[in-house]
């Protein structure tokens, strides 16, 4: 694999720097992992074409482990955390938390499975060299279209969310097109700081926006449940089902679960700015077990306080003054968890547009342009999208149905199997390969799983949408639900 680096100076400065190389890796445990140590800030004796180079490249290899776990917080925990309490009134308060936490633990897993693979092959900067990997130059540049339009989907999604939020807060009839042209212009501008060390900084206030919402959601909830004949001592919530669910409501609820967990797509490039990426192993655990306790209390508490109709998101269950207040808080984690993902897109494409020269480092006044044209390019392609499609949230489903199960699961239980088993050995020569090989394995029924069920799930909905005429218009001052 030694010809898949290619010669771009973001690459080249983290090989210098001593990132462990393809032909340097011991084996450990049915796992060929990298050599410790090494995964230091860069040298000196790498040589530079000026100062200004030599301070950008230092520039984007700051991000230490803390920070990436911030950086995958902003990726993986947004709003869709308030969705959780109408998953557990489809599945039931045990099935949900049996699920929620299972699923947790695998995306753990295989996010562990991606960094190994970002320390073994230090080239992968950004998931499409994953796709080099696999399949060659073709795989690069497929894997790369998709990360980019499924970024961009992402982002768009925000574009509603903010469009929605921007409603709830309103006192005036204002055209929805016009929150939407507002929520894009945000989500441009937070998306503008070129290195993710800098957009961890934001990352804190998004973890805290995020956090008090849910608080004051819960609040909320437990204030009307209290006002239910009974208190919430008679809330409607049950340990399992009440009545038979059908497949396709029943794997809806999965799919949100599973998508909750989507943090893999952006791991690979969130790491390649880490000044010591073994550290990875520290974050994935940490995001893992955050989002494990946020979603099982969010989903557990406030359908208890609900019952079988809370809404989603819960916040519009908060009723009145407690909704607008979670809506009013929830305004950076909105915009901020949004902005990543173009920030993110932004990052692959000028390095590919400029891989091997100074401006890579967004550092220098073409650099810098460029950097700000890409990103107003994904913001309206992702305004566009979201305003044109009419079914815009089934095919944001659809979307993430054949992409997040592959970056999240099926791809990472391939990689175990191709890129880090140890090759010639059974995988029954020790307990940890035969965990490895039963757990990739199993990611990979997941993910496809998903790919399948999600895709008809989906289909299904719009179908329903098309039949009941409750599809909206593109660009309509209306409602941006649908």
């Amino acid at each position: 694999m030694g010809d898949l680096t290619e010669a771009n100076s973001l690459e080249a400065a983290r090989l210098e720097a001593g990132s462990p190389t393809t032909s340097s890796n011991k084996e450990k445990n049915g796992v060929s992992e990298p050599k410790d140590g090494g995964e230091e800030q860069l040298t000196e004796d790498y040589r530079f074409a000026d100062e200004r180079e030599r301070k950008g490249a230092q520039n984007m290899h700051k991000l230490s482990w803390q920070r990436l776990t911030i950086c995958l917080i902003v990726e993986a925990i947004a709003l869709g955390s308030l969705s959780m309490p109408s998953v557990f009134a489809t599945l039931g308060m045990v099935p949900a938390v049996i699920v929620t936490v299972g699923i947790g633990l695998i995306a753990i897993y295989t996010s562990y499975i991606v960094g190994l693979t970002c320390l073994k092959y230090p080239e992968v900067v950004h998931y499409d060299q994953v796709g080099y990997l696999f399949f060659g130059k073709i795989g690069k540049d497929i894997f790369g279209v998709i990360f980019v339009i499924y970024l961009s989907f992402v982002t768009a999604s925000h574009v509603l969310t903010g469009t929605e939020l921007w409603n709830a807060l309103s006192t005036t009839h204002i055209c929805s097109l016009a929150f939407g042209v507002i929520s894009a212009i945000i989500l441009y501008l937070v998306a503008l700081p070129p290195t993710f060390h800098d957009m961890a900084v934001l990352g804190y206030i998004d973890f805290a926006s995020i956090c008090l919402a849910i608080l004051i959601t819960m609040i909320g909830t437990g204030i009307q449940g209290q006002k239910l004949p009974g208190g919430l001592a008679n809330a409607d919530w049950h340990a399992f089902p009440q009545e038979p669910v059908s497949f396709k409501k029943a794997f809806v609820a999965v799919t949100n679960i599973v998508f909750a967990y989507s943090f893999a797509a952006c791991q690979p490039s969130f790491m390649s700015e880490m000044h010591r990426p073994k550290d990875f192993v520290k974050s994935i655990w940490a995001l893992g077990l955050i989002e494990i306790f946020i979603y099982t209390v969010t989903g557990a508490v406030i359908y208890s306080f609900v019952g079988s109709s809370v809404e989603s998101p819960a916040l519009l269950s908060a009723g009145g003054k407690f909704e607008k207040a979670a809506w009013g808080v929830a305004i950076p984690v909105v915009f901020i968890s949004g902005s990543i993902n173009s920030q993110v897109a932004g990052r692959y494409a000028h390095m590919r547009m400029f891989q091997g020269t100074k401006h890579v480092y967004i550092n220098t006044v073409k650099g810098w342009a460029w950097w700000l044209g890409i990103i107003a390019a994904i913001t309206l392609f992702a305004w566009i999208v979201a305003e044109a499609i009419p079914f815009f949230s089934d095919m944001l489903s659809i979307i993430s149905s054949l992409f997040i199960s592959g970056y999240s699961f099926f791809w990472p239980g391939f990689m175990w199997w191709i890129l880090l088993r140890k090759k010639g050995t059974s995988i029954f020569g020790s307990k940890t390969s035969m965990f490895h090989a039963f757990a990739s394995t199993l990611s990979i029924i997941i993910g496809f799983t998903v790919v399948v069920a999600g895709l008809y799930a989906s289909i299904e909905d719009i179908r329903d949408e098309y039949a009941t005429g409750s599809v909206k218009s593109p660009f309509t001052c209306g409602s941006t639900s649908g």
